[in-house]
């Protein structure tokens, strides 16, 4: 019996300090510097976003998904926002997963789960990888990305303000548990960085 008492003992002081731990990395993590490293591979309904602003103009006609997919309602957006992610406190930062949002001017451009594990060791700097997926119809026939299309298809090279709010989950004996609120990234993105 005293073995039991023991390992009992012994299980919840392991517990204990895996909590301890997971709480000291995900506070870090709420005391880490993002910025907005690179965003590239951007398709709007399967199409290279540089072949449909082409030479200050929108040539629909070099993407005729998108006719077909405002027959459908569903225009697909991908691309790829490289996230830089810099710890400047003495402790370990990680997450399990976390939830994302992207706004572009405001205005809600996709949201989503990366399934991935990001460690910062202290001191030390990441980039990861941030998959973006949407369905841009709604956008697109609302006119809500209007002033962004005239902005790429200008010489101005502001373009407007992408919003990426991240909120991330830690796993606590084998429970999610979520960062309260959203760690919030605004960077002002240049045409150059789209095309």
């Amino acid at each position: 019996m005293k073995k039991i008492w023991i390992a009992l003992a012994m299980l919840i002081t392991i517990t204990a300090c895996g909590v301890n731990r997971q709480t000291r990395e995900i506070k870090a993590l709420g005391k880490c510097k993002y910025d907005l490293k690179s965003i590239d591979s951007i398709y709007v309904a399967g199409v290279a976003l540089n072949k449909i602003i082409n030479q200050n103009t929108i040539d629909l006609s070099a993407a005729p998904g998108i006719a077909l997919g405002l027959l459908r309602k569903n225009i697909p957006f991908e691309g790829r926002v490289n996230l830089a992610i810099d710890n400047p406190t003495t402790n370990k930062a990680s997450i399990n997963q976390f939830e994302y949002i992207v706004l572009l001017q405001q205005k809600q451009l996709a949201e989503g789960v990366v399934n991935q594990k990001v460690s910062v060791g202290a001191g030390e700097s990441v980039v990861v990888p941030v998959t973006l997926k949407a369905n841009v119809y709604e956008l697109l026939t609302n006119g809500q990305l209007e002033d962004t299309f005239r902005a790429l298809k200008s010489d101005k090279e502001d373009v407007g303000l992408l919003t990426i709010k991240i909120k991330p989950v830690i796993y606590v004996a084998g429970a999610a548990i979520k960062y309260p609120g959203y760690i919030t990234i605004d960077k002002k993105i240049s045409r150059s960085i789209l095309l």
